[in-house]
């Protein structure tokens, strides 16, 4: 069974006013940017899921080498009967072999931002597991919010896969991980992370894919322009990573490579050449600063597993044991 939270209109213009107000605020402040979140519509969900089958983009191939082994050893702690909450669920691929995994899963609760293609990843999901009611929750999980329903009497288990976690510098890791402790309440937490601090590696997975990546952040543009009505002269844009220290991280930014002007709203936005805004970062965390940042957040580090090259990381917390 199949239970979809879907948004009304209200909900829908709600959110349409603010990522205008967003976009407005941070394309006037300095530096430039505009929240990465407002990267996934449906567009920039399926680029994405491009960009991780491609051989430059290495955080999805390591850490699918790293999950067989780490899903049977949380099948064993967490045991028979759980909840699976899944923070940015994206085409639900991961969460099968979660779900294969565990022993007799009660419920499994998808929560993203990008409503259309959660709705249909998780309505994919469904049929193939006909015994675990399911739940889609259109959320922006960067910000407080609660789950739609208590999530059950068994063990819960937040999963959040990937390396999104760098999208928060380090206090706002700490915070988010402070949230979802608060949302799940007593719970274990699967969570991925990125060590890795070869440039050179860096710029090709972020800076390349086949033109993947450039493709992804300029269809910020194409929703900009959709949803908010904006002026962009798309052409004038050009997709570029850089590498940068305290806090080591990547960022992503829209240059222009010719004086341009933009419209948003009722402001006009000004480019000279060589000027534009960040659209996304990633912190890269040690095991050991992640470790830190998690026990700062009140969870306790239950197990890890490290790729032997130190290109990913994958963690087990818990609070409260984990146990309802």
């Amino acid at each position: 069974m199949t239970d979809i939270v879907a948004n009304d209109a209200d909900r829908q213009e709600s959110e349409r006013r603010e990522f205008l107000s967003e976009a407005i605020a941070g394309l006037a402040d300095h530096p430039r940017r505009v929240p990465g979140k407002f990267l996934w519509d449906e567009t920039g969900s399926i680029l994405f899921d491009r960009i991780c089958d491609d051989p430059d983009y290495y955080p999805t191939a390591h850490e699918r080498a790293l999950m067989p082994g780490a899903l049977r050893d949380i099948a064993g702690l967490v045991g028979p009967g759980a909840t699976i909450v899944e923070f940015g669920s994206g085409a639900s691929r991961k969460i099968r072999a979660l779900l294969d995994s565990l022993a007799r899963p009660a419920r499994y609760i998808a929560v993203d931002i990008s409503r259309d293609y959660l709705h249909a990843s998780v309505a994919r999901l469904a049929p193939d597991y006909p015994h675990i009611a399911m739940t889609a929750v259109c959320a922006d999980y960067s910000r407080p919010f609660r789950l739609p329903e208590a999530p059950g009497d068994g063990p819960v288990l937040g999963f959040f896969p990937g390396t999104t976690i760098g999208n928060f510098a380090p206090a706002e890791a700490e915070a988010f991980l402070k949230r979802i402790r608060d949302a799940l309440g007593p719970s274990w937490l699967m969570i991925g992370a990125d060590p890795n601090r070869d440039e050179a590696r860096l710029l090709q997975a972020y800076g390349g894919c086949g033109g993947l990546m450039g493709a992804f952040h300029l269809n910020l543009l194409t929703r900009m322009s959709r949803e908010l009505g904006a002026v962009f002269d798309r052409e004038a844009f050009r997709h570029q990573a850089r590498v940068l220290d305290d806090p080591f991280r990547v960022e992503a930014h829209l240059v222009a490579h010719r004086a341009t002007k933009a419209q948003l709203g009722d402001q006009v936005i000004a480019f000279t050449a060589g000027e534009g805004f960040r659209t996304d970062v990633s912190h890269k965390y040690s095991v050991e600063a992640f470790r830190s940042l998690a026990v700062q957040a009140g969870w306790e580090s239950a197990a890890q597993w490290i790729d032997r090259n130190g290109l990913f990381s994958m963690h087990l917390l818990r609070s409260d044991a984990g146990m309802r």
